[in-house]
């Protein structure tokens, strides 16, 4: 059996006021699955823990980001989260601080056999 793709989604999410780099991976996360209404689970009629979660996340300070906090959104399956540099921070115009925004990746695969 092979790790076999079925799925890739992407998604956005911001902390406008707080400089929150969690906050804004969560918002992406969320963007993303809330994106979709694919069952890829009930397709293929495995179990919902058999769903392999690859979830890359960028923003511009990834060491600010709690990984854990964004693996539990996920209800079930097997989330594997990597935060890597990316994102944007846009400078507020009219005070201090900045916009954080967050880009999400998530690939859903199953080990199936590939015929």
């Amino acid at each position: 059996m092979a790790k076999t793709r079925v799925l890739v989604e992407f998604g956005m999410g911001t902390s406008l006021r707080r400089e929150d780099y969690t906050q804004a991976a969560i918002r992406a996360i969320k963007d993303a699955l809330w994106h979709n209404s694919v069952n890829m689970v009930e397709l293929f009629d495995f179990p919902k823990e058999s769903m392999i979660i690859d979830a890359e996340i960028g923003v511009q300070k990834p060491e600010n980001v709690d990984v854990e906090a964004l693996k539990a959104i996920f209800p079930y399956g097997q989330p594997n989260v990597t935060v890597v540099q990316g994102g944007l921070d846009i400078d507020k115009p009219h005070s201090d601080g900045r916009a954080v925004i967050a880009n999400a990746a998530i690939v859903v695969s199953f080990e199936m056999e590939v015929v």
